[in-house]
């Protein structure tokens, strides 16, 4: 029985595949951001292991932290701005190779120098990494710009889950020397993102000669600006309470509650899964309801949890993280798309941006959580933590966008 091949079926076999070929690509993408911060989440992770190895202050791992977060934020909008102007498509591969650096650097340190070095060199290849997987996550969406963001980002966060679970049940009983294995992991990276890149490269062969994009603001340039600011500073407000548990909640479990440092990181992989959750909802969800709405449920709802988890015990703390957690990292997709709809033509500067705020906000709190809970105890800095969310009333100054245009309500 022969098969019609008219031009219509023509047409939808190959829309099909267009389609299949766009989704493998932001898997793709989404997989290498999975291998990226996985390895990125193993150094929190092993910090008590560190802090022990080297008898180390909490100064000392908060700076830890912030060598990390500092060397992605600084070159992460340098890298957006390079690139918005001149894509490279392998520079993908390249960001995977110097985290397997940072990695080997960290499992033969012998000195707190090494650590510190492995941990800029793992932040360099964050930086190098988000922007333009960010942009290749965007090209393939199709339009669904929140989906797409989210599904990109889903397999950062379930990466940066999964790493406290190997780090419990692999780096704890073997030592720190084996951190070294996860090297075979920046391999597959770099691999999978050689193949993301290759697509990357014909991509702008095939639309070399198509006009560039429309780069009008939606809004006058200082109200950009303004709104830019906000997004920010919710960012800002995001990321410090996200720190402080990714960082500290390992110590506070077992300073507070008493447990051992295997099921301290077992609650931690709870709440990051809880992350990841949040994060491949928010984006579809943004879509359909826009994103502003997103952020206001997102960043403001979520204060009724921070404030009760001060006072909480153990069981009613486990399932309240988790419920922060789901509930903050949604927001983060619908920040993202909300900023590049208001700079159009700029996804790598915004998603440098956002992306390098992010960490590098969430390393200077990171030093400034350590030297609060030096002097005042863990405990105190989840107290202050818990009023940040208010910070989220800001959305009111947002304006009301959709695919890019601004949503103006008649006055009657």
């Amino acid at each position: 029985m022969s098969v019609s091949t008219t031009p219509e079926n023509n047409s939808s076999q190959h829309s099909a595949v267009a389609e299949l070929t766009v989704l493998n690509i932001i898997v793709a993408v989404s997989m290498g951001h999975f291998l990226n911060d996985l390895m990125q989440s193993l150094l929190p992770a092993i910090y008590p292991m560190l802090k022990d190895n080297y008898n180390l202050s909490f100064w000392q791992i908060g700076l830890l932290t912030f060598t990390f977060q500092l060397t992605a934020s600084i070159l992460q909008p340098i890298v957006g701005i390079v690139t918005d102007k001149k894509p490279m498509p392998y520079s993908l591969p390249v960001g995977m190779a110097l985290t397997l650096i940072g990695l080997l650097l960290v499992a033969y340190a012998q000195h707190y120098l090494g650590l510190l070095l492995g941990a800029g060199a793992i932040g360099l290849g964050s930086s190098i990494f988000h922007p333009e997987a960010s942009r290749v996550a965007r090209l393939a969406s199709g339009g669904r710009h929140g989906f797409a963001q989210s599904l990109f980002q889903v397999g950062g966060n379930f990466g940066s889950s999964t790493g406290p679970l190997l780090a419990a049940f692999i780096i704890l009983p073997l030592g720190q020397s084996s951190v070294a294995w996860f090297a075979i992991a920046a391999l597959i990276g770099m691999f999978v993102l050689t193949y993301v890149g290759n697509w990357y490269k014909h991509y702008h062969k095939a639309n070399a000669k198509r006009p560039p994009a429309d780069k009008t603001l939606p809004l006058p340039r200082n109200k950009v600006i303004l709104c830019i600011a906000i997004l920010a500073l919710l960012v800002f407000t995001k990321n410090i309470y996200m720190v402080s548990l990714s960082s500290y909640y390992t110590f506070y479990t077992i300073n507070h509650f008493g447990v051992s440092v295997q099921a301290s990181q077992i609650l931690l992989f709870v709440f990051l899964a809880a992350v990841a959750a949040g994060t491949i909802i928010g984006g579809p969800i943004g879509d359909r309801i826009g994103t502003r709405s997103v952020i206001w449920f997102s960043i403001l709802g979520v204060l009724p949890f921070t404030l009760v988890m001060p006072y909480a015990n153990l069981p009613v703390t486990a399932v309240l993280t988790a419920i922060i957690g789901f509930i903050l990292a949604s927001a983060f997709p619908a920040i993202v798309v909300f900023a590049q709809q208001l700079v159009p033509g700029r996804v790598g500067m915004i998603s440098g941006l956002f992306f390098g705020f992010a960490f590098g906000m969430a390393g200077i709190a990171a030093a400034v959580l350590g030297i609060v809970a030096d002097s005042k105890g863990i405990e105190y800095v989840y107290w202050i933590c818990s009023f940040l969310p208010l910070l989220g009333l800001l959305t009111i100054f947002l304006p009301q966008m959709h695919q890019g245009k601004v949503i103006h309500k008649k006055v009657k």
